[in-house]
């Protein structure tokens, strides 16, 4: 019988905000649970920060969502 290990990239992605004020950074990646976490936190105090989790579904509304929302802004 053949043991097929499945190899899943390890992979994060940060995004750091464009506010002058502050360098508060989202992350986001896919966890072992298939779900899509996403993080906000505050580079004065790492111990500060908001998170959630999404399923492929709702994460993908997600996108969607941003997608409308970006094509909205003028240049």
């Amino acid at each position: 019988m053949k043991t097929f290990i499945k190899i899943m990239a390890n992979v994060s992605l940060v995004f750091n905000s464009d506010f002058k004020d502050h360098d508060n950074k989202l992350e986001v990646y896919k966890t072992d649970l298939n779900r899509i976490f996403i993080e906000i936190y505050d580079s004065t105090d790492e111990r500060e920060f908001q998170f959630i989790t999404l399923d492929k579904d709702t994460a993908i509304k997600l996108a969607k969502t941003l997608r409308t929302e970006i094509n909205k802004i003028e240049e």
